[in-house]
């Protein structure tokens, strides 16, 4: 099967600042994949030029097989974009939206009608296509936003920080739709992300850092790589705790705030004297599975600073 992104060595630079430092990875079609990382990265960057906003610097990237740099005409017509800003008319309804989208596309008369009746039913909107945006529920204005950007049937749909400004219902019920995507008409989905549970439900994830591709593979592959267990502890002076900590368990540990992360690979470590000796010391223990931010953590070397659900991410 031909991957549906292809990335070798890609720059960037914005002046002196270097916002993509040699990524090169390969994206399976049918796929869903998130680009993971904090403000700075460089997802967005790599975003930028997939969507085909800037031109490529350095490096070579093929959709499809084609290159974004050569067949930019033809790129366009194989990818379905939706940005993080609303691109959506508030004083016109869901079809006017959607039907002026088919006009610039191209899409018109009984096609238009039937990818309009056919995608509104995909995306549960078929019941607000004549409903003025301006009353719309934010998970209902990101559908619509969807069907736009499928009307002429991509091979690729980009999604830039699609949860943006999204209840937790609106997010599970985007999710939803994303799945059905793929699975009913085998549609390539790649998105950018800063929440850590958005990237768990991809099948692969790109964690990038500064520029850099930090880590490549399944979420469930990246945390067994990672470490069996992730010991966590709260503490009211931890940098007090935490040589203590390091010299007991013979492993680094890193601290966010209050907060102390070890990464424990070995699963008969002894745990008992280390609680006797915590509970005097800290306020909270929790022991568990290493998450995609303890990956970050392990990759970088550093916490992984992200915004809050309903918060704006850059």
């Amino acid at each position: 099967m031909q991957d549906a992104i292809e990335a070798f060595e890609v720059s960037h630079r914005y002046g002196d600042r270097l916002a993509l430092d040699k990524l090169s990875l390969a994206i399976t079609a049918k796929s869903i994949v998130g680009l993971l990382g904090p403000n700075g990265s460089g997802k967005s960057t790599f975003f930028r030029l997939l969507s085909t906003l800037v031109p490529i610097q350095e490096g070579v990237i093929r959709i499809c097989g084609k290159d974004v740099s050569k067949e930019l005409a033809d790129i366009r017509k194989l990818i379905g974009v939706v940005f993080q800003s609303p691109s959506l008319d508030r004083k016109l309804t869901s079809f006017e939206n959607i039907a002026f989208q088919g006009a610039l596309l191209g899409v018109r008369g009984s096609k238009l009608q039937r990818k309009i009746s056919e995608l509104s039913k995909l995306f549960r909107i078929d019941e607000h296509l004549h409903t003025r945006i301006e009353k719309l529920s934010g998970g209902l204005k990101r559908r619509v936003e969807l069907v736009k950007g499928l009307l002429h049937d991509p091979q690729l749909l980009l999604l830039d920080e699609p949860s943006t400004g999204l209840d937790p219902t609106s997010r599970l019920e985007l999710w939803q739709a994303i799945e059905r995507l793929r699975r009913e008409h085998g549609t390539t989905v790649l998105l950018t992300t800063h929440l850590i549970d958005e990237a768990d439900k991809c099948d692969r994830v790109a964690i990038l850092d500064e520029g850099r591709l930090a880590a490549w593979d399944s979420p469930e592959n990246l945390r067994i790589q990672t470490g069996q267990t992730v010991l966590q502890v709260v503490a009211d002076r931890p940098e007090e705790v935490l040589p203590w900590m390091e010299s007991h368990l013979s492993v680094r540990g890193t601290q966010v705030g209050n907060s102390l992360r070890f990464i424990l690979n070995d699963r008969n470590i002894a745990l008992t004297d280390l609680y006797r000796e915590l509970s005097e010391r800290c306020s909270s223990v929790t022991i568990g599975r290493p998450s995609l931010e303890d990956v970050f953590i392990a990759k970088t070397g550093k916490a992984f600073e992200s915004p809050t659900i309903n918060s704006k991410a850059k």
